[in-house]
C-alpha cells in the first residue's frame, strides 16, 4: 500500500533508535569517559571502558560505580554532563542514508521529532551529516521546541508549514510516537527493534497508539511513499 496521492510528501523521522541506534552514543559516550577518566587519573582506558559496558548491562548506575570503584573526585552529575555533551562517534548505515538521499532526490521533504536536550542532540544531528538532508526548520527538538511527543503541537507545526501535503512518520516507540500522527491522519511506521534498542518496545498498549505499517528496517519505505525508481 502506497500513502495517498499528493504533490507534496513531508517524511518526518525519529531520532534514537530510528535513524541510528542509540547504543552507538552510549558507547561513544562511554569511550570519551574512559578517555577522560584515564587521562585525569592515570587509568587502563580499555579497562574503565570495559567496566563502564559491563556496569551498564547488569543495570547498574555506570557512573556510580566508577566514582566509587576507583574513589574519584568527580561527581555523577559532573560525568553525565560530559555524556551528554560529547560530540558523539556515530553513523548513518547505508539503507538509512541511501533513503535520505533519494528521498531528498525526489522531492521529499525531510522533518525530524525527537525529544531531548536541545545541545545533546543537535552534536548528534551534526556527527550523522543530517544537515545533507534536512532543513534547519525541519528539526523539532523538544527542549528548543517547549514539548514533548506526543504533544499535537509538535506534529501540527509541520501540517502549518506544508499545508496540503501527504504525511508520513517513522519512529519506534509506540508509547509516544504514533497516537498523535495517528489521530491527524499521519501514516505511521514503526521501525521494529533488532534487538539493540535501549527502550524497549512496551507490550499492551491500545490500538490507536500502534502504527500503520510496521518494517524490519528503513530502505521499505521508498516503496511505501511510492518514490522507488
Amino acid at each position: 500500500m502506497m500513502m495517498p496521492y499528493s504533490q507534496n510528501k513531508v517524511l518526518v523521522f525519529d531520532l534514537d533508535d530510528t535513524l541510528y541506534k542509540e547504543i552507538d552514543f552510549l558507547i561513544s559516550g562511554y569511550r570519551y569517559i574512559s578517555d577522560f577518566v584515564s587521562s585525569k587519573y592515570g587509568l587502563e582506558k580499555s579497562t574503565v571502558y570495559g567496566e563502564l559496558i559491563d556496569w551498564y548491562y547488569s543495570d547498574c548506575n555506570p557512573f556510580k560505580e566508577l566514582i566509587s570503584r576507583y574513589h574519584l573526585s568527580e561527581k555523577i552529575s559532573t560525568l553525565l554532563a560530559i555524556y551528554r555533551n560529547h560530540y558523539p562517534s556515530i553513523a548513518l548505515d547505508y539503507d538509512t542514508e541511501d533513503l535520505l538521499r533519494r528521498s531528498k532526490e525526489k522531492g521529499v521533504t525531510l522533518g525530524l521529532i525527537t525529544d531531548g536536550r536541545g545541545y545533546t542532540q543537535r552534536n548528534k544531528i551534526r556527527a550523522l551529516g543530517l544537515e545533507r538532508f534536512i532543513d534547519n526548520k525541519n528539526i523539532v527538538i523538544s527542549e528548543e521546541f517547549g514539548s514533548e511527543k506526543p504533544s499535537f503541537q509538535n506534529f501540527e507545526y509541520f501540517m502549518t508549514l506544508y499545508p496540503n501535503s501527504s504525511f508520513v512518520y517513522v519512529g519506534d516507540n509506540p508509547k509516544k510516537d504514533f497516537i498523535t500522527p495517528n489521530i491527524l491522519g499521519w501514516i505511521t511506521i514503526m521501525l521494529s527493534d533488532d534487538g539493540r534498542n535501549i527502550h524497549k518496545i512496551p507490550q499492551g498498549l491500545k490500538e490507536e497508539y500502534q502504527a500503520s505499517f510496521r518494517l524490519d528496517n528503513l530502505s521499505g519505505i521508498i516503496e511505501l511513499i511510492g518514490c522507488q525508481d
